[in-house]
């Protein structure tokens, strides 16, 4: 067999994965997203100098001191997605429709015998901060390289032998019983679907995927997200004077993501082995089907402002700590094959057992900044601008946010049941030292956030207009940055994925247009609004590979992620 066929295979034995979690799960978890009551949404969420309003809670906890009367009110969502997928010039388009409860909460005014401090309020509201739902898929039409060398770059760069991958009675590579240390999970299951096959024994060892001289084929994938982020708000505020309103707000918060993800290739003349284990020019159809999942709870805090020197006239502002999350992630995959037409199988993770793995996270941190006017008692006009820090998003090891362990973790060597004791990617083991945040298991994970992702800018502004005393109407528009930085974004940075998930993808800016309008009938209001969500997004199957600048591109397809919301709140005053 002429090995020069099999060059990728070699480049890439510098892309194994990172070990423990991967910084792009950091920001799969971390995605923005707006969500609230229909006034607050209908208004392209430019919402922080005003105040006044249920989802102010959770944007600007100083909102909560403009009431002078309780409020209870609900906001359901429906949510109807669709996504189109173009490579190759090739489109496919996919859609869903989910119901969703956006907000339920309430304010409750006390009243103080105080011309200064003429009232403390109390809220109280459950709002869905972030929705994860989506789903994508498509074709790649013409394939220039296959996954499967990718993952023979992994089994090159990590120095595996086939005794490393080999399933025996005695040895179980996912679980060895011997202490040693656990490989990462693509390369065992690739070996046993025959993905990736061997030349040479012991140190001299090379691995080689289906992709060759002469190989040709198409590809195809299908991705279906799920999950939510729910906060559990608690605020207190009030006013001063009636000129300074003050807030803060502690928030309970629950996450869970599930992602499950299939790619699928169709080759001609791919290297495979036959019945002897010798190389054999055939077709081979196969599919790596993944199943990902991340949950847990965290609290997070929020202080805000809101000045009125006059009465036309507002400034608002807020500061938002990060989620401090402890998390739960269970992970499995499979891989069901068929090679020349007629001998076919199936294998799975770890026996077919999802592995588990435990982890402290932050989210970023973010400062949102508004004003707002108000003109002849009857027109509202409001702008933000929102700072938030993707590249300061942080992983550790569990117990470090003071749970279990305490801050700085075990003195000992982390086990990470995904891929074994912690180490750096030179392969040396790094020891944890009380204290020392950044000398954890994810310290490569978290130099990875900082290479591929950058602090976004949100501008969001909104306009209210008050057709009569009890009819409104309104819009917005609401635009995001590209949290990804530009090197990476044009294919210049080789992305480390983690586990057996190798496909990623990279989001480009955000923007939301949005109306509404709203009515209000003595103590009973109802407001209704449509929102437009536009997102596009590159996805990529597996990592691109560069090599002294020369960029080896990976299968990639465009997304334009698309949402179009109607939103519906209901309440009363009193």
């Amino acid at each position: 067999m002429n090995k020069s066929v099999f060059i990728l295979s070699a480049i890439l034995s510098g892309a194994g994965m990172a070990y423990g979690q991967g910084a792009i799960d950091a920001y799969r978890i971390s995605q923005p997203d707006m969500k609230g009551t229909a006034r607050f949404m209908g208004m392209g969420g430019a919402f922080s100098a005003l105040g006044g309003d249920l989802s102010t809670l959770s944007q600007n906890p100083a909102g909560i001191g403009i009431y002078r009367s309780n409020e209870v009110g609900f906001t359901v969502d429906l949510d109807c997605q669709s996504s189109t997928s173009t490579s190759q010039g090739i489109s496919n388009d996919m859609s869903q429709t989910k119901f969703l409860l956006n907000n339920i909460g309430a304010v409750f005014t006390m009243r103080l015998p105080s011309m200064t401090f003429p009232n403390v309020n109390f809220g109280f509201s459950y709002n869905k901060a972030a929705s994860f739902n989506r789903v994508y898929g498509g074709n790649i039409p013409k394939l220039s390289n296959s996954l499967s060398n990718y993952i023979a770059g992994i089994a090159n760069g990590e120095g595996l032998t086939e005794n490393d991958l080999s399933t025996t009675d005695d040895y179980d590579p996912y679980n060895p019983t011997d202490g040693g240390y656990v490989f990462p999970w693509l390369p065992i299951l690739g070996y046993d679907g025959y993905l990736i096959n061997p030349t040479g024994s012991g140190s001299d060892t090379q691995w080689f995927g289906q992709w060759g001289n002469g190989t040709s084929g198409t590809g195809s994938f299908k991705v279906h997200e799920k999950g939510a982020v729910d906060e559990y708000n608690i605020a207190i505020g009030g006013n001063i004077s009636n000129v300074v309103y003050w807030g803060m707000n502690f928030d309970i918060v629950n996450m869970n993501y599930t992602m499950q993800s299939l790619w699928s290739e169709s080759l001609n003349d791919a290297y495979v082995p036959g019945l002897n284990n010798e190389i054999v020019r055939e077709s081979a159809d196969w599919r790596l089907g993944n199943y990902y999942n991340v949950h847990g709870s965290g609290f997070n805090y929020q202080f805000g402002l809101i000045l009125k020197p006059i009465q036309e006239l507002r400034f608002g502002f807020s500061f938002h700590t990060p989620t401090w999350y402890n998390l739960t992630e269970n992970f499995g995959a499979s891989i069901d094959y068929t090679y020349g037409g007629n001998e076919s199988g199936a294998v799975d993770t770890n026996g077919g057992y999802l592995g588990e793995n435990e982890m402290c996270f932050r989210t970023p941190w973010k400062l949102i900044a508004g004003v707002a006017g108000v003109i002849d008692n009857r027109l509202i006009l409001s702008l933000d601008y929102e700072w938030a820090s993707y590249d300061k998003m942080k992983f550790s090891d569990p117990g470090s946010y003071g749970v279990g362990s305490g801050w700085g973790g075990d003195w000992d060597y982390d086990w990470d049941p995904w891929y074994g004791p912690a180490k750096n990617r030179a392969g040396e083991l790094k020891p944890r030292g009380f204290g020392d945040y950044e000398n954890n298991s994810f310290s490569d994970t978290n130099s990875d956030i900082r290479n591929y992702y950058r602090s976004t800018n949100t501008i969001r502004v909104g306009a209210e207009y008050r057709v009569t005393p009890s009819f409104s109407l309104r819009a917005g528009y609401s635009y995001t940055t590209s949290p990804v930085k530009q090197n990476v974004a044009d294919n210049k940075e080789i992305i480390w994925t983690s586990g057996t998930m190798p496909n990623y993808r990279f989001d480009n800016h955000t923007s939301y247009i949005t109306c509404g309008a709203g009515y209000r009938y003595q103590r009973f209001y109802v407001d209704l609004a449509y929102i437009y969500k536009n997102m596009s997004s590159e996805y990529h199957a597996y990592t691109p590979d560069v090599d002294n600048g020369t960029v080896i591109p990976s299968p990639q397809a465009k997304l334009s992620l698309n949402n179009s919301q109607i939103v519906l709140s209901a309440g009363l005053r009193f």
